[in-house]
């Protein structure tokens, strides 16, 4: 008898589709690779916050911290929150610190899902939230959200709830999008998590970097707060994406399962790196004004040259992609991916690796724009040729 030697569950994802576009560029081009498909900043980070991190192994904080996060990060995440939401925070009782947010994501899904559970996602999604459900055992039910404007009809939303709905995944600002969720979309989706006893799992980690509208967190909204699992962190807003810091909020007992999870799928996130996340964290309102406003001029820099190289573009009103129809091109989005690899050096992400099913993302493509304007600048000159070609 020959036997499989993987799991079932583990066909029935596939690689990050991300890190693949930024593998083939740097093997097709080296340090010559223009990199629009993975968000991290080839910029440095904030010089107080790498100072922070040097002192801290300095001083020998270089031991396991306590499992669910040092005590010096979670008492500056409970600042952030109230300064920033209003919302009142237990460090010791409601905050896990996670390595990263996809951490947090699929520790918190492991904590809270069953086998049988369905999971409402909207789509197109970030990679991760489908596999995490596939891992969890739980099933994703897509919700679609409709361009220009990414909406999503409220009686479909409606429909996709029923008895076997365990959670459904809000990310706001959204990757891919840019959809900034409104106050009232979050109302009626609150509205259906309490009729139907489900639990909202928020990915936040672009809380910072609005450009229209303003962010809203779910559990803020009456008879959420004891339902809601709010997951941020560090890598977007300081331009630490090698660092994989990030936290989970909730009640007690969720927080109680998550820190279970967590300690067992990675014991503790960086003891050092965390003392200095609690330097980032206490940052003034400056930072994140300056940090908004450099990534708008970025946003509409990349916006003005891919409309000149013949993609449409919609607009993002939070984080820092551009998502695109490339239906002038005449390729798919696979096909077009590749091109602009192989032909000018710039690695994008394919739309069909946001969706369940990867026809419905086929005349779409992904920029991402956390990059220094020089960097923008030679890829709006290897863009200007791709136009030329097509």
């Amino acid at each position: 008898m020959v036997r499989r030697h993987v799991s079932q569950k583990s066909l029935l994802f596939t690689e990050s589709v991300i890190r693949e576009m930024t593998r083939l560029c740097l093997a097709e081009h080296g340090s010559d690779c223009v990199n629009l498909a993975q968000g991290f900043p080839d910029f440095a980070a904030p010089a107080e916050l790498k100072e922070a991190a040097v002192n801290a192994i300095r001083e020998d904080f270089n031991q396991y911290a306590t499992t669910w996060g040092a005590k010096v990060m979670r008492d500056a995440i409970a600042r952030k929150t109230q300064h920033f939401r209003g919302m009142t925070v237990d460090p010791e009782t409601e905050i896990t610190v996670c390595c990263g947010v996809t951490e947090a994501m699929m520790s918190t899904s492991l904590a809270v899902l069953d086998p049988g559970d369905e999971v409402i996602i909207f789509e197109p999604f970030y990679e991760n939230y489908g596999p995490d459900c596939i891992l969890s055992g739980a099933t994703p039910v897509v919700v679609p959200l409709v361009p220009p404007d990414w909406h999503f009809d409220h009686e479909q939303l409606r429909g996709a709830f029923n008895s076997r709905t365990r959670a459904i995944v809000i990310n706001t600002p959204h990757n891919p999008t840019g959809k900034v969720y409104s106050q009232a979309e979050l109302e009626f989706i609150a509205g259906l998590c309490q009729e139907f006893d489900v639990l909202a799992i928020t990915d936040e980690i672009y809380e910072h970097l609005v450009y229209r509208g303003e962010h809203q967190s779910i559990a803020l909204i009456p008879g959420m707060r004891e339902r809601t699992i709010t997951i941020s962190g560090l890598s977007k807003t300081y331009s630490v994406t090698g660092w994989r810091l990030a936290y989970a909020i909730a009640p007690e007992p969720i927080s109680s399962a998550i820190r279970k999870v967590h300690d067992f799928v990675t014991v503790g996130a960086p003891h050092p790196l965390q003392v200095a996340a609690a330097t980032a964290l206490a940052f003034p309102d400056s930072y994140y004004v300056e940090l908004l406003s450099a990534y708008r001029e970025r946003r509409d820099f990349l916006l003005e040259i891919l409309e000149g190289a013949g993609f449409r573009s919609y607009p993002p009103d939070g984080a820092y992609y551009v998502m695109t129809d490339i239906s002038r091109f005449n390729q798919d989005d696979v096909s077009l991916a590749h091109r602009m690899v192989r032909e000018i050096g710039i690695a994008t992400v394919p739309g069909s690796s946001f969706y369940l099913d990867p026809e419905r993302g086929r005349r779409q493509i992904r920029f991402s724009f956390p990059k220094k304007m020089e960097t923008l600048r030679r890829a709006a000159d290897r863009l200007a040729r791709l136009r030329t070609a097509a």
